[in-house]
């Protein structure tokens, strides 16, 4: 069992989101996971990116903003949760406050893909997840 008390596990960076892995886990049959705590200062946006080989579950536990991908966007306020399936291009757009996100990836691999980053002018796509996404067009 895992416990985990979000609110004296958040960090916060004026510079970029937090993600802060609570807990990694193995089933010894090929699939693993982990447990992380997303914490999101006002404005800050995620890479357009995806899981190819894992479902990954965000909760929102305080804050709020809009979760993008290529069917649609909805809003996250608190106590709603988003599903992706795996391989589905989603973004992360945060409100005008604070925001702590609890996520859950499980799969075979945790592996992330970026397409894109628009709000990070530093952003280079690296040759593989181009080649990944040149075979796997994201459908916006």
């Amino acid at each position: 069992m895992h416990v985990f008390n979000l609110a004296k596990e958040q960090e916060w960076d004026p510079k970029k989101h937090v993600e802060k892995v609570l807990a990694e886990l193995e089933d010894g049959e090929g699939q693993s996971g982990d447990y992380t705590v997303a914490c999101w200062e006002p404005g800050q946006i995620s890479p357009h990116h995806c899981h190819p080989h894992c479902t990954e579950i965000y909760f929102c536990f305080s804050g709020g903003g809009k979760m993008r991908t290529p069917t649609g966007t909805v809003d996250v306020v608190p106590g709603s949760f988003c599903v992706h399936p795996p391989g589905e291009v989603h973004e992360y757009i945060n409100g005008a406050q604070r925001t702590m996100l609890f996520r859950v990836r499980h799969g075979t691999d945790m592996l992330s893909r970026h397409l894109e980053w628009p709000s990070n002018p530093e952003f280079k796509q690296s040759a593989d997840d181009g080649d990944y996404y040149r075979r796997h067009p994201p459908g916006y």
